[in-house]
């Protein structure tokens, strides 16, 4: 593989083909592709392209009403480029993608960072490998999906051009193939499955991260992780809970983004590492394994 993508920061004035994010007075948001003679349609009017094209990012443009409807008032949008925040939440998708909340924790919890070579196996829309991508890993993806694998390889184009990114339609479940990795990330119904593989694909220190819904599969998961060669296993989720803020009135949102899933990492060991040299089928006591992170 290449070096990990680096496609740059956006400045100046705005261009045609870029992706923008048009915000409304009540803080709607529109993602939308800019074209020479493009419109944007919306209930508060139409927002032409050629009006936003050559402009500087943060200006505010008017969404003008056909002659018919103009008894009301223009409706007015703050023009910006999108976060991967932003594109994330938007973009076309064929599978439920990790939400930014759990992107962002999984960044820093598999530690991803340049010139890491990771296997994502379970790619859905692409979410978690723009991430990776992002952070200047190298990426590899197992889909056994071939929609969600084209879906995953568009939405990465799209966003990032030219990135160090391959999709496979092959079932991790069957084996890893690439040998030496730091990173494998599962996004998949049965990761423990998986612990095997990874722990024969990922070198000493590696790191093994999944992303599961339910409590279950997470147990599953870290009972078959404390039989094989894996250290400092963890589980986490995060609960994102925004505030109002307005002058004197400051309190907690009514509504926040709880439980999505569980977010469990470990590290791969030598096999001779206190923890790691039991075969599958030996059944140890917690108290006899290496210690979990804290």
């Amino acid at each position: 593989m290449s070096a990990g993508a680096s496609p740059g920061v956006a400045r100046g004035p705005l261009a045609a083909g870029e992706r923008v994010l048009l915000l409304d007075r009540k803080g709607r948001t529109y993602l939308v592709r800019l074209t020479v003679g493009g419109a944007f349609q919306s209930h508060a009017g139409v927002v032409s392209h050629d009006e936003v094209i050559g402009r500087e990012e943060g200006c505010e443009v008017t969404a003008r009403r056909r002659a018919e409807a103009r008894g009301g008032a223009s409706g007015r949008f703050v023009v910006l480029r999108p976060t991967l925040s932003d594109v994330v939440v938007k973009m076309p998708r064929g599978a439920q993608v990790i939400y930014p909340k759990d992107l962002g924790a999984i960044v820093v919890a598999a530690d991803l960072f340049p010139g890491v070579r990771v296997l994502e196996a379970g790619v859905g829309s692409g979410a978690l490998s723009l991430a990776a991508l992002r952070a200047g890993c190298e990426v590899v993806g197992y889909e056994v999906r071939p929609d969600f694998a084209a879906r995953a390889r568009a939405n990465v184009a799209d966003v990032l051009g030219d990135a160090p990114y391959r999709v496979e339609e092959r079932d991790v479940y069957e084996g890893i193939e690439e040998r030496d990795l730091d990173r494998v990330l599962l996004d998949l119904p049965e990761p423990w499955r998986v612990v095997g593989h990874a722990a024969a694909a990922l070198r000493p220190g590696g790191i093994l991260c999944a992303y599961l819904p339910t409590i279950n599969q997470t147990a599953a998961l870290r009972l078959e992780l404390a039989r094989a060669p894996f250290v400092r296993a963890e589980t986490i989720e995060v609960l994102h809970r925004s505030w109002h803020v307005e002058g004197r009135s400051v309190r907690p949102d009514h509504r926040m983004v709880a439980h999505t899933g569980f977010i469990t990492t470990a590290r791969r060991a030598l096999d001779e590492a206190p923890g790691g040299a039991e075969g599958p089928g030996d059944q140890a006591a917690p108290a006899e394994r290496w210690p979990t992170a804290r």
